[in-house]
């Protein structure tokens, strides 16, 4: 399973980035996935999920802003992020989960349990 994450970037405080996490290696229909971000000194975050059936789930640090979605056909994950504050900058990574521990609407397992990680994608937003 491999995941590469990119599209990050520098945009001023109200803008929009849309990021991509391109999957090889594993029947992608079946995996639930997700987006996570990291600030510097902070724990990583989950920030969107989309389980197996589609549906999805966000904090309500993002909600109304961001949008997780997946285009099956190109194997490809996507967040679309607007309304971009200063405290959305961190590092982005997507994420996925054997199917076995898909279905509930959030990831089931712990961030050091899930089945794949891409490298990162830095995303700066400046006020």
């Amino acid at each position: 399973v491999r995941l590469v994450e990119s599209g990050g970037g520098s945009v001023q405080a109200g803008g929009s980035l849309r990021l991509s996490c391109a999957a090889s290696g594993y029947t992608w229909n079946n995996y639930c996935m997700g987006w996570f971000r990291q600030a510097p000194g902070k724990d990583r975050e989950g920030v969107a999920f989309i389980d197996s059936d589609g549906s999805t789930n966000y904090p309500d640090s993002v909600k109304g802003r961001f949008t997780i979605s997946k285009d099956n056909a190109e194997k490809t994950l996507y967040l679309q992020m607007n309304s971009l504050k200063p405290e959305d900058t961190a590092t982005y990574y997507c994420a996925a989960d054997n199917p076995l521990y898909c279905g509930r609407g959030y990831f089931q397992r712990g961030v050091g349990a899930l089945s794949a990680w891409g490298q990162g994608t830095l995303v700066t937003v400046s006020s």
